[in-house]
C-alpha cells in the first residue's frame, strides 16, 4: 500500500484559540487551549479532546469494517472515551485512554461474535498502535 497523506491547517485566531481546517474538508474546528491551562478556553475543542477522540474514532471506524468483514449484524454503536492527562518528569503526557464502547445486537446468539469484533478492532486500530498511551477498554454489549 502507497503511503497516505492528511493534511490539517492551524490558524491561531486569538488569546489561546485558533482553527483548524484541512484542504480536503468543509468545515472547519474551533481549537483552544483546555480550561485546566492558564488562559484556557472553556467549551471549545482542545488538543486533548482531539487526542482522545482520535482514538475513539479509529475503534468505530475499525469496529465497522471488521463487523462488516465478520457480517456481524448489528443496530447501533456509541463510545464514550476519557482522555488522561498527567504531568511526569516535568512533562505532561496523555498516559491513557479509556475506550467504553457499547454494541447493541439484535440477536444474543450474536454476542460473543461481537465480543470478538470488538477485541479484534482495538488490535488492529492504527491510532492506538501509534501511540505511546495505554489504552483500556471496557465494552458493554446490549441486546434488544
Amino acid at each position: 500500500m502507497e503511503p497516505h497523506l492528511y493534511n490539517v491547517d492551524i490558524t491561531w485566531s486569538k488569546d489561546r484559540q485558533g482553527e483548524m481546517s484541512s484542504p480536503e474538508l468543509s468545515t472547519t474546528v474551533e481549537i483552544a487551549t483546555p480550561p485546566q491551562f492558564p488562559k484556557g478556553v472553556e467549551g471549545i475543542w482542545s488538543p486533548e479532546h482531539l487526542f482522545t477522540s482520535a482514538v475513539a474514532s479509529c475503534l468505530m471506524t475499525t469496529f465497522l469494517s471488521i463487523a462488516e468483514n465478520s457480517k456481524l449484524e448489528f443496530t447501533g454503536f456509541t463510545c464514550k472515551s476519557h482522555g488522561k492527562l498527567e504531568q511526569i518528569e516535568g512533562k505532561f503526557l496523555m498516559t491513557e485512554v479509556i475506550l467504553e464502547p457499547t454494541v447493541t445486537i439484535a440477536n444474543e446468539s450474536d454476542r460473543e461474535k461481537a465480543e470478538r469484533v470488538l477485541q479484534k478492532s482495538e488490535q488492529h486500530c492504527l491510532i492506538s498502535n501509534s501511540i505511546k498511551s495505554k489504552v483500556t477498554m471496557k465494552t458493554t454489549i446490549v441486546t434488544l
